[in-house]
């Protein structure tokens, strides 16, 4: 659900959540606030623990429906955190419930939806007075007798209605969009645990697709190259029986040693192009070599900018490269662009996002290749089967996930477009 251009045009769903969102917000902030209180008071007692415990789960309870409620009217796609993992045993279910990320992090958000809940009510109770204010000339006579001179405020009145009706648009995108970020920050999984999710997903659709193409090559080398090595033994055996003979016929000889280069000659093109993707031969060098040949063979003029004081992993190496083969040949097929520019540089350490598993701080690696084409690329995440090739943005997000990258797709209408894939230096 993509955001209006104008300022004022505000979407339903956002006037919506607005109305329909005060009352979950009114519960759940006077939950929030009641385990927080009943949680002190009762922290030095013996009950206390199982009182918060039961509170942080009610808590995460209580996250389902505003999650829900984000999604379907803001567009806030939030993932489910799932369950919270348990140990078996009482201890083990009091530890899980008090150390539940997740819970923890739904009782913040219970508590600042409170306000922002009631701030929403009165943005869309806001406009009955300005239609107060842009008639208060005429309320003013009509409610009370005697003659009434005109004055400052008949004109003021209204400018100031007409103000602020004009600012309670903008004002509920505004308040729409904080609900958004907080929802996606506080209602998720845990960064780390949608971290393991994404990193599951990407490599077991990698597997996946590693392991229909192993599928594809046997077949490919039982049917095709197989067949061509049998041809090739046949003749050779053919060969053989002229050469037993005592009075061999050159010709046909000739002819037999000739049939059998040709067909090996096919054998090995053949095997060539199976063997094509499996690791680009271009990579001996790095990619100080290959990308200017990637480069060199794109329709596209292309202008390289490479800053890479030195090789990353292999791994990160063959996924940069197929990112810039894959976008590069967007740019050529999709893009109609008159040109292209390819920049790979280091990310330093310490730039926000460069973060490990660790908590300490890595390198990344950024690719970028923009073009000034007519725009509208987007990964389309319902693209199963060019995700599942490997090809297409969707597929290279996929690829990207796998070695713990990313994609941003930058493309409005009309361009220009920039791609950028990030992605650490060493896994």
């Amino acid at each position: 659900m993509g955001r209006t251009g104008r300022w004022w045009a505000v979407r339903p769903g956002e006037w919506g959540f607005a109305v329909a969102g005060l009352v979950p917000a009114l519960l759940g902030g006077a939950y929030a606030w009641a385990a927080l209180y009943v949680g002190v008071l009762l922290s030095l007692t013996v009950v206390g623990l199982p009182v918060v415990a039961a509170a942080l789960t009610g808590a995460r309870a209580l996250g389902r429906p505003h999650r829900w409620l984000a999604g379907r009217l803001l567009g806030a796609q939030v993932p489910d955190p799932g369950p919270v993992v348990r140990a078996p045993g009482a201890v083990g279910a009091l530890r899980a419930a008090l150390t539940d990320v997740v819970a923890w992090r739904t009782l913040g958000y219970l508590l600042l939806r409170l306000p922002l809940g009631l701030l929403g009510a009165a943005l869309v109770l806001l406009p009955i007075g300005c239609l107060w204010l842009l008639g208060f000339p005429l309320w003013l006579r009509l409610l009370e007798d005697g003659p009434h001179p005109a004055g400052a405020f008949d004109l003021l009145g209204p400018l100031l209605g007409l103000a602020v009706l004009a600012a309670v648009p903008p004002a509920v995108r505004l308040l729409a969009g904080a609900e958004r970020r907080l929802a996606r920050h506080l209602l998720g999984p845990a960064r780390a645990q949608q971290r393991v999710r994404d990193l599951e997903a990407a490599r077991h659709t990698l597997l996946s697709t590693g392991s229909d193409r192993l599928r594809r090559l046997e077949r490919d080398l039982h049917d095709g190259t197989q067949a061509r090595l049998v041809a090739v033994a046949i003749t050779l055996s053919l060969a053989d029986d002229v050469l037993a003979d005592p009075h061999p016929d050159p010709a046909r000889l000739r002819a037999l040693v000739d049939r059998a280069r040709h067909q090996t000659d096919d054998t090995i093109a053949e095997l060539r192009v199976l063997t094509r993707g499996l690791r680009p031969t271009g990579l001996d060098g790095g990619l100080a070599e290959a990308l200017p040949a990637l480069a060199a063979g794109c329709a596209v003029p292309v202008t390289l900018r490479l800053d890479l004081p030195r090789r990353p992993d292999e791994a990160v190496e063959q996924t940069l490269w197929y990112c810039a083969a894959e976008l590069l040949t967007n740019v050529t097929r999709h893009s109609a662009a008159r040109s292209a520019e390819l920049t790979l540089e280091p990310v330093a350490v310490g730039t926000a996002g460069a973060v490990d598993t660790a908590g300490g701080r890595r390198e990344l690696i950024r690719l970028t290749v923009r073009d000034d084409g007519r725009g509208g690329a987007a990964p389309d995440p319902g693209a199963a089967a060019d995700a599942a090739a490997g090809s297409g943005l969707a597929g290279l997000a996929e690829r990207l996930a796998a070695v713990d990258g990313r994609l941003r797709v930058d493309s409005p209408p009309g361009g220009p477009t920039t791609v950028t894939a990030e992605l650490p230096a060493r896994l």
